[in-house]
């Protein structure tokens, strides 16, 4: 039986720092969707929102590429890759003069950031397994929340102080200064006799592969559902608290104090998960994440306009509460049966979550034009469309273990 390795703060600052840049790409410019829109001809909040969206896009297709590169050449000259693509795209964005040519730029970024993201997964899963992956994933996911507390505000001073062009050229120094701490001081992990010969064939015998883990498959689609309402929010809270509520400098710091709810739901997690289990403690969240939104609707489902802003501030920070207790855990679960398949696994996953994300959050959020309502919709519909899912795992599982 494979033992887990003890593990040092720098490892867990080092993966949180290459799953953080792509908080950074998305949550440092929020503040300036606004001034990115007049920058580029676009007036239509709807229509801005996909330059939140369409880098999960450019993410989900990228993980396809280097997830399986990864497991032929190894982790580390795959992360060189993504991040050198991510800086194109970011170029792309500073030169861009209309709204097409800059989604096209977020693509490219999401792109990029999907090596990063996927090998710091596949490297945890590489070293680590069990309840103790999910608690490694609860403490880099801690680090990682931090990145969305501070990057809107600094979006913010930036656009104060410069003007937008600023937040894509510091995302660059940023990335930079990570490719080169990862370069320096993480040993490549992917063990010469796990390494699969790169072929045409290494997608599909990777996804035939997983279609034999009937858990990964029901955990990542649940992932799919639950992102995508997630992704919603992040794609409207520009319009909810700038707009609806009129707080455009305020926006930044009540951004980050929800962001500090996951962070410290996500901290929790890395200890309860030894003691309740993976299963069971997103199982738990995920009904609070239905119930809390399910209340939401109910409660204002006739109402013209937002409630005041403390209510649905404590509706939402319940929301997101339960957020860290169900991300982490949902993709240790997914991953737990395909540890020999890491690397094409993480892309396959994350590939299918975040391409059902993707048109869920484009269609939630054209409807967040006037309230909030909408978005409560739908964490309702996915948190209970997840839950039943849930449910037929958990018992298809015991069914399985009881013959």
């Amino acid at each position: 039986m494979q033992k887990n390795p003890p593990v040092k703060l720098e490892f867990i600052l080092l993966m949180a720092s290459l799953m953080s840049i792509v908080a950074l790409a998305i949550d440092a410019i929020l503040p300036a969707m606004s001034a990115i829109g007049i920058s580029v001809n676009s007036l239509d909040t709807g229509n801005n929102q996909l330059l939140i969206t369409m880098i999960f896009l450019g993410l989900g297709f990228g993980q396809l590429l280097f997830g399986p590169l990864s497991d032929s050449f190894g982790r580390k000259p795959i992360v060189y890759i993504g991040f050198a693509v991510f800086a194109l795209g970011s170029i792309v964005c500073v030169l861009s003069h209309s709204l097409e040519m800059m989604v096209v730029g977020r693509i490219i970024q999401g792109i990029g950031l999907a090596a990063p993201r996927t090998i710091a997964i596949a490297v945890i899963r590489d070293m680590f397994k069990g309840d103790y992956m999910a608690k490694i994933m609860s403490f880099v996911t801690t680090f990682f929340i931090l990145v969305p507390v501070i990057a809107p505000v600094m979006g913010k001073f930036i656009l104060n102080h410069y003007d937008w062009t600023g937040i894509f050229y510091v995302q660059l120094i940023m990335a930079l200064a990570v490719a080169i701490w990862f370069w320096k001081r993480q040993p490549e992990t992917l063990k010469p006799e796990y390494k699969i010969k790169f072929t045409r064939h290494v997608f599909i015998d990777g996804l035939k592969e997983l279609l034999k883990h009937k858990e990964t498959i029901g955990f990542t689609i649940i992932s799919g559902f639950i992102s995508g309402a997630f992704i919603v929010y992040l794609s409207a809270s520009q319009v909810i608290f700038e707009n609806q509520y009129g707080l455009i400098d305020e926006f930044p710091y009540i951004f980050a104090g929800l962001a500090c709810g996951v962070g410290l739901s996500t901290f929790l997690n890395g200890s309860f998960v030894m003691r309740l289990g993976m299963w069971r403690l997103s199982y738990l969240a995920i009904i609070v994440f239905s119930v809390n939104a399910l209340l939401y609707v109910l409660l204002f489902w006739n109402a013209t306009n937002n409630p005041v802003l403390p209510i649905i501030l404590i509706f939402m920070a319940i929301q997101f509460f339960t957020i860290g207790f169900i991300f982490g855990n949902l993709r240790a679960i997914a991953m737990e049966p395909i540890g020999h398949i890491a690397g094409i696994g993480a892309a396959i996953t994350g590939f299918i979550s975040t391409i059902m994300a993707v048109p869920i959050a484009n269609y939630i959020g054209s409807f967040v034009d006037t309230t909030a309502l909408p978005l409560f919709i739908g964490f309702t519909v996915f948190g209970f469309m997840s839950l039943a899912l849930f449910l037929f795992i958990k018992r298809t599982r015991k069914r399985h273990l009881s013959l």
